[in-house]
């Protein structure tokens, strides 16, 4: 099953974090490149004293302990959320939704 979810994650192009179990460490960041035979090519980028390099890594599938997927990110902070124009307005949040419970009525 691994093996299959690889594969798709090599076809989409999508950027996951792997773990080496034989390593015992994660790869950040990473793109599977390629997959040929039981040998996984990972792409990735590190920084390292003002120098951005490149890797390149082969790795055995057997050593692929887990694989994570970043699914969404939300802005931390009081920042407005962007809404479709589309969106149908009973489902749009409303700026007083939750009135302040100290604020005398």
């Amino acid at each position: 099953m691994l093996n299959r979810k690889i594969y798709q994650l090599c076809c989409d192009g999508q950027e996951i974090c792997v773990f080496l179990r034989d390593q015992q460490r994660w790869i950040e960041r990473t793109r599977i490149v390629d997959i040929e035979g039981d040998l996984v090519t990972l792409r990735y980028e590190t920084e390292e004293e003002e120098e951005i390099c490149s890797w390149e890594e082969m790795v055995r599938l057997e050593s692929i302990g887990a694989i994570t997927q970043k699914l969404a990110g939300v802005p931390k902070g009081n920042v407005d959320p962007l809404v479709s124009d589309e969106c149908p307005e009973a489902e749009q949040l409303r700026n007083n939704q939750y009135p302040d419970s100290n604020s005398e009525s």
